[in-house]
């Protein structure tokens, strides 16, 4: 671990950190296409990442990244909903393929095009649902600069660690506003590897190990013959219809994400002892949240402040800490609280209240009224 540096305070934009945060953690490339908010991330890019590829649409963005991906680099991308919308089937290519990568998905207003300069948290019920047949892969969500650093270089740690497509969330403010910011805060990165197989004998490009994740080899190695598969296939990598092998394939792919969570489960949680009431919240509304919980304090009452930062798949942790309180306030930036009810059900118990906004940020005076009411 890397020693404190003194105090070096700068005016910085979430999107300079988390470029930088994946460039040391290994990110080989950056393959985009401009759409706002994200456009400071491909700008970024362009200057830092080891490879820069501008692609001509969102489809052939993840369709380059396959391509790197299947020779061994780790490449990233960021978009917002519409370009995300288009990425999805070459996302789904990418999960069956088992070819590490991280989409940074910058929220904005929708529905459509919607508002591509107004911020949003509208995205988690696609999230929830983007690959086909449930399936889940990493998301991870940055709640502050400190945060942001840390979890989006832990997005590439992840996609490398478990061959898999990885999502960092964000949204508009989070990485458009500028702000005074203390450099000397942020964590030392190390860069992730993906394990290669080092084995000897026949190589079968889906042969879990142990750990459930098949070890990774670039094609055009001049040792094995590797073959890649977006449709169900054995662990040779065949096309396979139905067969015990190829399903049994899918399955694994199922528990992958879920088997390692503990690796990657980050949140913070603030307790306060006597409290009835928890709040949650991610994102950029977790700054509101903490401030809300800050006032409350100070005015005498108690109250608990729950950030996730691992969104998908959800921590057993979660429900361990929320089930301790008489009342839970979950504050996020949509209308139609998706976060409460990705945790706790479309019918949402009496003791868990939501509240949300749109076209514009929840303030801490929102989340304050609705804890003391």
């Amino acid at each position: 671990m890397q020693e404190k540096t003194e105090k070096q305070v700068v005016i910085v934009d979430g999107s300079r950190l988390v470029t930088e945060a994946m460039a040391r953690a290994g990110a080989g490339a950056f393959i985009g296409y401009p759409i706002t908010p994200a456009n400071l991330l491909y700008q970024y890019s362009a200057r830092r990442m080891p490879l820069f590829l501008p692609a001509p649409d969102e489809i052939s963005a993840v369709q380059w990244m396959s391509g790197l991906a299947a020779t061994g680099k780790l490449p990233v991308t960021a978009t917002s909903f519409p370009g995300f919308a288009l990425m999805l089937e070459s996302l789904n290519m990418a999960f069956m393929m088992e070819l590490p990568m991280v989409i940074v998905l910058v929220q904005r207003l929708g529905p459509a095009t919607g508002t591509a300069t107004c911020g949003a948290q509208g995205d988690l019920a696609l999230l929830r649902g983007m690959i086909s047949g449930g399936h889940q892969i990493p998301v991870l969500c940055g709640a502050d600069f400190e945060s942001a650093w840390r979890l989006s270089a832990e997005a590439v740690h992840v996609a490398a660690r478990l061959r898999t497509p990885v999502v960092y969330l964000t949204s508009k403010e989070e990485m458009m506003t500028k702000k005074s910011f203390d450099l000397s805060l942020l964590d030392y990165i190390t860069a992730a590897e993906i394990p290669v197989f080092s084995g000897e004998g026949t190589y079968r490009s889906y042969e879990p190990g142990e750990n459930g994740i098949p070890s990774f080899l670039p094609v055009g190695n001049p040792a094995w013959q590797v073959r890649l598969n977006a449709s169900t296939h054995d662990r040779d990598g065949i096309l396979k219809h139905s067969t015990a092998e190829a399903l049994g394939n899918t399955m694994r792919l199922e528990e992958k994400s879920r088997r390692h969570l503990g690796g990657y489960t980050h949140y913070e949680y603030d307790s306060q002892e006597g409290a009835e009431v928890l709040v949650i919240s991610y994102g950029v509304t977790a700054s509101a949240a903490r401030e809300a919980v800050s006032g409350i304090r100070e005015s005498g009452k108690k109250v608990s402040l729950l950030v996730p930062g691992t969104i998908l798949p959800v921590p057993d942790e979660y429900y361990d800490m929320s089930e301790k309180y008489e009342r839970v306030v979950v504050a996020e930036e949509n209308i139609n609280a998706q976060y409460a009810r990705l945790l706790f059900g479309e019918k949402l118990p009496e003791r868990i209240r939501t509240m949300g906004a749109v076209g514009r940020m929840i303030t801490d005076g929102e989340i304050r009224k609705e804890v003391l009411t």
